[in-house]
């Protein structure tokens, strides 16, 4: 024999969903999205991600295809049998910082050092030569050069900067997350910054 529901148990249950939904949506922004009609709107997560077509940027996936969105602050990911990712990502500060085109990835660093450029130096002489791996290091535990230097995506230990304008050109993911992109994608992977 079930027992009516009163009340108090009705609103604690509804005040618990939120909870138990939340997990699914953030796991939403990190795991492939298949392929199914964009007119349900069910293809955008909570931070409004709008799923791309890499038929829209480039004439054939290849090893892998990337797309870097400024306006949207994400990091677009499809593997060479289609599937997409997606995720949250930092941005160059300004739009003089910001190199849009294409390129591709041509070297993949676990534990990068980071060496700051000339003009970062310039514009902040307090700057270190290079900081190695760990905890102190701006490209957090992973790293993919493109093809323009001093360009990368990467992870970062500073959380804050996700979702922001706090780079000086390169695209910042949660280190889980860049972590998770790192090993799906090969030298020689289309990228596009827009």
């Amino acid at each position: 024999m079930t027992k009516p529901l009163s009340r108090r148990g009705l609103i604690a249950g509804l005040g618990a969903l939120p909870l138990l939904a939340h997990p699914a949506i953030l796991r939403a922004q990190v795991t492939p999205m298949t392929d199914r009609p964009t007119d349900t709107g069910a293809l955008r997560n909570i931070s409004a991600f709008t799923r791309r077509n890499w038929q829209d940027h480039f004439p054939s996936l290849g090893v892998g295809a990337i797309v870097c969105d400024v306006d949207s602050r994400a990091v677009h990911y499809w593997n060479p049998d289609g599937s997409y990712y997606v995720y949250p990502s930092s941005v160059p500060l300004s739009e003089d910082l910001t190199k849009r085109g294409y390129t591709e990835v041509v070297r993949k660093k676990e534990g990068p050092t980071w060496t700051p450029t000339a003009s970062m130096r310039e514009r902040d002489p307090s700057l270190p030569q290079s900081v190695g791996p760990g905890p102190d290091n701006p490209l957090g535990t992973h790293a993919m050069y493109l093809g323009w230097p001093a360009y990368l995506i990467h992870g970062t230990h500073d959380t804050r900067k996700i979702g922001r304008p706090s780079s000086s050109g390169c695209f910042g993911l949660y280190n889980e997350q860049v972590a998770q992109l790192y090993p799906m994608v090969d030298i020689g992977t289309q990228v596009r910054v827009m």
